[in-house]
């Protein structure tokens, strides 16, 4: 009798959890629709900030956003995919190299995020940039500051863990009698990994490459100090470009603006707007992933 009280009582409470977290991701949800909806319109969304920032659209911080998480796919997500492949089917899994591998993963996921951007700020702007300018600009500052493409390394080394995670595991869940049959047909193992292991993870690495434009397109602190720029109405010229950003932009009208009650429309549209591509960039891939995943089973 007891056990089946502490059972009832262990789904209720764990109910009452699930309930909780979906009533609060709709409240909040919800709350940013409500608040941001009469805000969004063609002029709002196509043109520059203006009036000190109490007017205006948000047109370069979608633009800048875009480039931002579409650079920084670029370069983390091959990245993370091709460490999870050494570390899944080259290297021994119990060997001290692969061990060491995964214990500087994870301590990467385990930074916090403003120790990113300052660590993009002293490697990437300083070193890196400082390192080019010398050798191509005869030092005169050209690459030795904030601009998006210091930004998309530092965001790629921020998301880096997430793909390569979720990438190994999928690598894994790919049946051993499939790589043993490949090999036995004669294929080399990189012609193994290529054409019988990744066609069958690759639902896995699209994952990882979900999760990483998630974590990456909302983030604010990597960049604050690596190419993010208060006012910049202009779009990007170039990877040598600072850029305005959404996440970045509210954190700005929400906390730097001269008049913060003036800017709250422009924070919940911008807000609204940032879900919105995120979802959007998020349901591009689940569809595609979904393609690839019926293609398979075909």
């Amino acid at each position: 009798m007891n056990k089946k009280i502490i059972g009832k009582l262990a789904m209720g409470v764990t109910a009452l959890c699930a309930f909780g977290t979906i009533a609060a991701v709709l409240w909040i949800v919800g709350t940013i629709v409500w608040q941001g909806a009469p805000t969004i319109s063609w002029t709002f969304l196509t043109s520059a900030p203006s009036e000190g920032m109490t007017g205006g659209g948000i047109f370069p911080c979608i633009v800048g956003t875009f480039l931002l998480v579409l650079i920084m796919s670029v370069i983390g997500v091959p990245v993370g995919t091709i460490t999870a492949i050494y570390l899944s089917e080259y290297v021994d899994r119990e060997s001290t190299f692969a061990k060491w591998v995964r214990f500087a993963v994870n301590t990467l996921a385990g930074i916090p995020a403003i120790v990113f951007g300052l660590f993009g700020l002293g490697f990437f702007v300083r070193f890196g940039g400082g390192g080019l300018d010398a050798i191509f600009s005869h030092g005169k500052l050209h690459w030795a500051q904030p601009n998006i493409l210091w930004a998309s390394f530092t965001m790629a080394l921020l998301t880096l863990p997430v793909v390569i995670v979720s990438v190994e595991e999928a690598l894994r869940n790919v049946p051993q009698e499939l790589r043993a049959a490949s090999l036995a047909l004669g294929a080399t193992r990189w012609e193994t990994i290529w054409k019988v292991v990744l066609p069958n993870c690759m639902t896995g690495v699209l994952t990882g490459a979900i999760l990483a434009v998630s974590r990456g397109a909302g983030e604010v602190a990597p960049i604050l100090f690596t190419g993010a720029a208060y006012f910049l109405p202009q779009l990007p010229g170039g990877l040598d470009s600072q850029f305005m950003e959404l996440g970045y932009h509210v954190y700005i009208m929400a906390t730097q603006s001269p008049d913060v009650e003036a800017t709250k429309g422009i924070q919940y549209g911008t807000t609204l707007v940032l879900l919105s591509l995120t979802f959007a960039l998020n349901f591009s891939a689940i569809y595609l992933r979904a393609t690839l995943r019926r293609r398979s089973i075909q």
